[in-house]
């Protein structure tokens, strides 16, 4: 008997490990594929933020970390107190004054400066170095331009340092903000500024004030910029205003609008009327003398 019910008892005991066991399987399943479920929200969530960071592709293809948005433009030298603007930035809303202190005279032609020239007091030469992270996207020998490197930064922004000689960075090279790009020569375009570094700050291929990047995130330089279109653009698709005396009708003599005085014309064909009222000169000096007068006269 005991025998049997030990039989029965282990029996029963594994039916019920068997009922279990589908259900526990089940449950683990769906947690599973819910930690799964979750896990891929949360990514696409974390893609779906704006990244702050920006990136270029460089010559091999490779996607790199260019610079932060929130980080600030700075002077392209070492110690901006031992430096001077030889000459400044040609803006177009600036003063006569100004606009002529930022022309550069070259084979015997004005041309606006698009960029700063910037020089040491002593004249001497100087270390470039990045104004902003990024990836050197150009380098070029120019004489007229004095040689050219180009970073290319986020947002359609790039910097380029010209004048420049000594060159230490090359094409896809991933610099640093206050690296050594280069050191300050001399160009043709602007003989008269010596030795010095031709610095230019470019959104989308337009050149804006270095002076107002300066100390200033890369994303507040791109709204500027984009301010600055839309005004431009607004500019352009206003209407012309004419002048008011061209669309006013021209102005009339009024005596030739105003028909004459009745009065005057009833006096007037009155004197007609007693002339010819009146007899004829007897002496016959008047030659105008109609046919049938002179018939009466005979007949008379």
């Amino acid at each position: 008997m005991r025998e049997e019910e030990k039989k029965r008892s282990s029996q029963n005991s594994g039916t019920q490990r068997k009922k279990w066991i589908f259900p526990a399987v089940y449950i683990s399943a769906a947690a599973l594929l819910l930690t799964a479920v979750v896990w891929i929200t949360s990514g696409d969530d974390e893609a779906q933020k704006p990244n702050e960071t920006g990136t270029v592709v460089n010559e091999n293809g490779d996607i790199v970390e260019v610079n932060n948005l929130l980080e600030n433009f700075v002077w392209p030298v070492e110690n901006p107190d031992e430096v001077k603007v030889v000459t400044g930035y040609w803006d177009s809303a600036a003063s006569n004054e100004e606009q002529e202190a930022a022309l550069v005279f070259y084979n015997n032609q004005y041309r606006p400066n698009k960029g700063i020239d910037i020089a040491m007091e002593n004249g001497e030469s100087f270390n470039v170095v990045a104004s902003m992270a990024g990836v050197v996207s150009d380098i070029r020998e120019d004489s007229l331009l004095g040689n050219v490197i180009e970073v290319k930064h986020a947002e359609g922004v790039v910097t380029q340092y010209q004048s420049v000689t000594d060159i230490q960075v090359e094409v896809g090279d991933q610099v640093e903000q206050g690296q050594v790009l280069a050191s300050a020569g001399q160009s043709l375009l602007n003989e008269a500024a010596g030795t010095h570094l031709h610095f230019e700050v470019r959104v989308d291929g337009q050149a804006v004030n270095p002076l107002t990047a300066f100390d200033n995130p890369l994303s507040a330089l791109v709204e500027m910029n984009t301010e600055a279109t839309a005004d431009e653009e607004a500019d352009a698709n206003e209407p012309a205003v004419e002048d008011p005396a061209a669309e006013e009708p021209a102005t009339e003599d009024p005596a030739a609008e105003e028909p004459a005085d009745e009065g005057q014309v009833d006096d007037e064909t009155e004197s007609d009327e007693e002339t010819s009222d009146e007899p004829a000169d007897e002496t016959g000096d008047n030659e105008e003398e109609s046919p049938d007068a002179s018939i009466g006269q005979d007949n008379a």
